[in-house]
């Protein structure tokens, strides 16, 4: 089959990949809301530079 792989395999793969990228997202989301109050509390103690 496509790039000498066996239908299963493919089914594995989108599998994974679905699992996958909620994660993702939901990592992305948590690391950008922890930048942000990481962010906030610079200027609010006076560390800015």
């Amino acid at each position: 089959m496509f790039f000498g792989l066996a239908w299963y395999w493919w089914l594995v793969i989108m599998a994974v990949l679905m699992a996958y990228i909620p994660f993702k997202i939901k990592c992305m989301k948590w690391w950008r809301k922890r930048q942000q109050e990481k962010d906030g509390r610079r200027g609010k103690w006076g560390d800015d530079e």
